[in-house]
């Protein structure tokens, strides 16, 4: 009966499609001067502005109860939270992949610090140390599979969390910050993923870096066939691909450079990021969840 009644307009007289481009045009009228205001209150404060309070935090006023919410939020004095939501905690909700994944991590840099006692990244070396390790070395071949298929699943896992996040609308307000550090842990696990390639020095690794540098070549501003790369200055040799590459072309340069960034660079600025990231979930109210509800046996029965 609404709809039909908002159909057919006041008093039961229809309204067609140009009284209704009208209503929709007076309404946008209204709305603009008010965001028009917002964005100029923006700014003149931008401390004021969401973009502000999603990145940096702010201090509360002091208050018995905002004293109080300071110390049981505090990350150093309470590792977990001191309540939680009941529903945003189960596995058929979160999946576990944030947890899953950053255990991937501790595997990887675990099983990462063992091979570097058996590898050497130069190019005679690299891949007699990796047969080395396969035939020769007690729980070589295992140790080096651990290896490989915690930074697949790392990947895979990454991907799976960040999908829970978009289909749960956990990267709306108040976490639009941590989102954007996700994102850019993203990145730093493929990364990671690309750089470790070239390590075993094979023919697989060596053309996966070739086709990857040769994509940076069209990076824009940094990369010589890049838009705007050659009102830079660029050239084959001081753009982004050499830079990564130590040269023109594949070789020892670019083994040494894969090997110190897969090995300490990346895996250092991923720490630091993960533990903003941690830190911005307990800040920003913990896991987002549902809304609760009551298991049927906390239901109880009304008295007669």
């Amino acid at each position: 009966m609404a709809d039909e009644k908002n159909a057919n307009g006041k008093n039961g007289k229809s309204v067609g499609l140009v009284d209704r481009i009208k209503e929709d045009l007076n309404s946008l009228r209204t709305d603009l001067p008010a965001k028009a205001k917002e964005q100029v209150e923006g700014l003149k404060n931008p401390t004021k502005t969401q973009l502000y309070t999603s990145i940096f935090r702010h201090k509360h006023d002091d208050t018995p109860r905002n004293r109080a919410l300071g110390v049981l939020s505090n990350v150093f004095l309470h590792l977990h939270p001191a309540k939680i939501n009941r529903d945003a905690v189960r596995y058929s909700y979160t999946w576990g992949m944030g947890g899953i994944t950053f255990y991937l991590f501790l595997v990887l840099t675990f099983t990462g610090v063992l091979l570097m006692f058996y590898y050497h990244p130069s190019k005679v070396q690299a891949f007699r140390d990796v047969l080395y390790l396969e035939h020769d070395v007690p729980f070589g071949k295992l140790l080096r599979n651990m290896h490989r298929w915690a930074a697949h699943l790392m990947v895979i896992a990454v991907e799976l969390h960040m999908f829970r996040v978009f289909l749960t609308g956990s990267y709306k307000k108040p976490r639009e910050f941590n989102w954007n550090v996700g994102v850019i842990l993203l990145v730093l696990t493929l990364l990671l993923s690309f750089t470790g390639y070239l390590l075993p020095d094979d023919q697989l690794g060596f053309w996966a870096v070739t086709v990857g540098t040769n994509m940076a070549r069209a990076t824009p501003l940094l990369g010589h066939e890049g838009p705007f790369g050659a009102q830079m200055g660029m050239t084959p040799y001081n753009d982004v691909r050499f830079g990564l590459l130590g040269g023109s072309i594949v070789d020892a340069n670019a083994l040494l450079r894969s090997y110190i960034w897969h090995c300490i660079g990346i895996p250092i600025i991923a720490l630091i990021f993960m533990v903003v990231h941690f830190w911005r979930v307990r800040k920003d109210g913990g896991i987002s969840g549902p809304n609760s509800v009551m298991l049927e046996s906390e239901i109880k029965e009304p008295r007669k």
